[in-house]
């Protein structure tokens, strides 16, 4: 790797960077990385030669059809995957084995064992496997997991997490991994929800049980897959989240999350998050105004993350949101998949399952 120190008259070399996949998130990422002084995008990858070529012509970089070019390209270190659920690990794997680290886009893999040979790669080849769960920067976010941290409202008690979103035939039909379960590995809660269900296990840290069921109420003619879910998940602090997604609602509504403790609730209603605590309601944030692009309900922070990924990687430091942090999700994801097809009620983790405490 090139000397990145830029101290003491040194020239700091940027990081090149790739992306692979120039569907609806890429400008996102593309955006973040333009924004970064010591950081260049260099080339943009799509089996679709249109939307490669339209990307580079946009980012002022190279285009390419097949991310195999590279792998023998020094002036590449970060890749960023924003492809399909089923091709993380097929391209992970080769890019760690050249030396590349990755951050991929949510789920880390269609499922946990994919996710787990992603993991093992990157330890092997001393690569940072980041995953590309930017709620956790939201400043609603960060606010929830320090009043948690910090015991200042007593215990955490219990929470509920809310997802009602829109996704219509038209949607699955624009892409044809869409909604099945060998390409996307699931539905709503794969790649809806997972967000939301990421930041319920990050705030309650090691879950002991998740039972629930996953169901097709809307999109039956049109998937394989759930389009709503509810779930109970109980944790080893003795706290308790209720889940419920679908999407099926005729609108893509904000996230609603409740966190209650001894001494106070916090709930995010419309982004913004408020404490009531002794018979007050306080406003402890508001989202930011921002024409970065994307879409509202991604969550703002999709720049704060790919900063902060490339500045561990820069510094040599582990990323936090690595892919032990990544697979936990899944894991619970996965455990109601499984709570549905046996009608019975499951302990957690899965079998073979490999988790770590929560950061």
């Amino acid at each position: 790797m090139p000397n990145f120190n830029g101290q003491d008259g040194i020239v700091m070399q940027k990081l090149g960077a790739a992306i692979i996949g120039c569907g609806a998130i890429h400008p996102l990422h593309a955006g973040s990385i333009a924004e970064l002084e010591d950081a260049e995008l260099r080339v943009v990858i799509d089996a679709d030669p249109e939307k490669a070529q339209g990307a580079a012509s946009r980012y002022g970089c190279e285009a390419a059809t097949d991310y195999k070019v590279l792998l023998e390209r020094e002036d590449i270190q970060i890749v960023h995957l924003c492809t399909p659920h089923h091709l993380h690990a097929e391209m992970a794997l080769e890019l760690f084995a050249a030396g590349k680290h990755v951050l991929t886009e949510k789920p880390i893999a269609e499922n946990a064992a994919a996710a787990q040979a992603m993991i093992e790669a990157a330890k092997k080849n001393r690569r940072q496997l980041g995953v590309s769960f930017q709620n956790r920067y939201n400043d609603a976010s960060r606010i929830i997991h320090e009043h948690i941290v910090s015991g200042e409202l007593g215990r955490l008690v219990c929470m509920k997490g809310i997802v009602t979103w829109h996704r219509g035939r038209a949607y699955y039909e624009s892409g044809a991994w869409r909604g099945k379960w060998s390409t996307e590995g699931g539905g709503m809660l794969i790649n809806q929800a997972i967000h939301t269900l990421d930041l319920l296990q990050w705030f309650g840290g090691e879950i002991t049980s998740v039972k629930g069921s996953v169901t097709c109420d809307t999109l039956e003619d049109a998937v394989e897959v759930e389009d709503s879910a509810h779930a109970c998940i109980d944790f080893v602090s003795g706290a308790r989240a209720l889940f419920y997604g679908t999407n099926g609602y005729g609108a893509d509504s904000p996230v609603e999350l409740e966190v209650v403790f001894e001494h106070g609730v916090l709930t995010q209603r419309r982004d913004s998050l408020y404490l009531w605590k002794d018979g007050r309601e306080t406003l402890l944030s508001e989202p930011p105004r921002s024409n970065f692009g994307g879409k509202s309900y991604w969550g703002p922070s999709h720049r704060k993350l790919i900063a902060d990924f490339y500045a561990h990687v820069r510094e040599d430091r582990p990323f936090w949101i690595n892919g032990e942090e990544g697979i936990k999700a899944l894991h619970l994801i996965e455990a109601l998949y499984e709570r549905t097809r046996s009608g019975q009620g499951l302990r957690f983790p899965p079998a073979n399952a490999v988790l770590t405490k929560s950061q």
